[in-house]
């Protein structure tokens, strides 16, 4: 997603990063040109956003350590 400004901010932006110094207007203008550039996302699978729980414990130890890492609420100390 991107966002489109219109020309009065763009203004109001310039009007602020004028008063960088050349090295961090340089810094600035890498960053700006590498955003704009397209990259070749080919190579993304969407086999890598889900999948299954990997874990050597068996489901009654991960519910045990679950239960054991639960904080009573009567067991606070006051302030």
């Amino acid at each position: 997603m991107s966002v489109e400004i219109t020309n009065k901010t763009i203004t109001k932006y310039f009007g602020f990063l004028r008063k960088l110094d050349n090295n961090s207007k340089k810094r600035l203008i890498i960053k700006l040109t590498e955003s704009i550039e397209t990259k070749d996302d080919s190579s993304f699978e969407i086999n890598s956003l889900y999948g299954a729980w990997e874990d050597s414990k068996d489901s009654d130890q991960i519910i045990k350590e679950i239960r054991d890492s639960r904080i009573e609420k009567n067991n606070l100390e006051n302030f």
